[in-house]
């Protein structure tokens, strides 16, 4: 008989438990009251007076989950992203972080104290908008010195969310995803078509063509490409964007305002004899006055086989816009 009662006091006890999930603000017959329930801040006197009225729940759905990642004090922890690392944040003083000299896309990590007792966490954000987590302990010995990330860029497909949030937006791309920028860059470059076919020059076997201008959201795309019709590699020290003045009269002051490419899509340093290289350059939306014409200069590293073509403004205005994307 004890059994019993003692199975009917715990039976009664989940009941009132399942119960007791969802407890009502309020009661008012002219209207109906919202519920709370374990979705919602507070539950009863559980929680605590944690929000000021109530307040959802964040779920695991929209949690970015982070990556383990091991440090030690004697050696040095290498993170490999797939693009140029923009910001980094460390949660606690026992970690210090920087970029690998010479390097944007590698970040070293190392334990500023030895067995550092809690673990804490490090995010990162890269150009390309993304955005990655850590969470970090102390080992003496790591079993991950060197790590990758560029293979986990797309984990997670098949859930939610992805491991690593592509969603950031930087200031210089404006309302423009970063990763959008990324593709249509790799469209134009992959479609590979010559839109504008009056703009470039030849000289000394070197060919510096500009094959189309386009246009998305506030953002400016230049199709370009170098043809080395010699048998000398042809080395490229740098290229210039700049407005002018058309005419310039005698012992007058030169005004020249320089325009910095946002992105480049597959930047040549080196054409080999008999190839070709094509790049794609991003920039925020600029016009030319009327007295005015944006020179593109190519310099070759070591040698004097320049190349340098005008763009009008006329030719900034028709730019074609981004309709499709190709990138497989």
């Amino acid at each position: 008989m004890r059994k019993v009662i003692i199975m009917f006091a715990l039976a009664m006890g989940i009941v009132t438990a399942n119960a007791q999930e969802n407890v009502t603000v309020g009661e008012n017959n002219e209207s109906e009251q919202p519920t709370l329930t374990k979705e919602v801040y507070p539950q009863k006197e559980a929680d605590g007076d944690l929000y000021h009225g109530l307040t959802k729940k964040l779920t695991f759905d929209r949690m970015v989950p982070p990556h383990g990642l091991e440090v030690t004090y004697d050696k040095t922890v290498h993170v490999i992203f797939p693009s140029e690392v923009r910001y980094v944040d460390l949660g606690s003083p026992d970690l210090i972080a920087g970029k690998a000299d010479g390097a944007e896309n590698v970040i070293r990590v190392k334990a500023t104290v030895r067995n550092f007792p809690n673990e804490t966490n490090m995010s990162v954000i890269t150009e390309d908008g993304s955005f990655y987590t850590f969470n970090v302990k102390y080992a003496a010995e790591p079993l991950l010195l060197n790590v990758e990330m560029c293979d986990f860029i797309h984990d997670g497909e098949n859930v939610n969310r992805p491991n690593n949030a592509q969603e950031i937006y930087l200031k210089e791309l404006g309302s423009e995803s970063p990763m959008l920028v990324r593709l249509i860059m790799k469209s134009i470059h992959k479609q590979n078509k010559r839109e504008v076919k009056h703009i470039g020059c030849k000289r000394f076997g070197i060919q510096y063509l500009l094959k189309g201008i386009y246009t998305h959201n506030g953002l400016l795309y230049f199709h370009t490409e170098i043809k080395n019709q010699s048998n000398v590699p042809f080395d490229v020290d740098y290229i210039t964007w700049k407005i002018v003045d058309k005419k310039v009269a005698k012992r007058t002051a030169v005004q020249e305002q320089i325009i910095l490419p946002l992105r480049a899509q597959n930047y040549a340093t080196l054409v080999p004899g008999k190839k070709s290289e094509r790049t794609v350059f991003t920039m925020a939306k600029f016009t030319i006055p009327d007295d005015k014409c944006l020179v593109v200069e190519l310099n070759e590293k070591n040698g004097g086989r320049h190349q340098s073509f005008v763009i009008e403004n006329e030719d900034l205005v028709r730019a074609g816009t981004i309709n499709e994307l190709q990138v497989r």
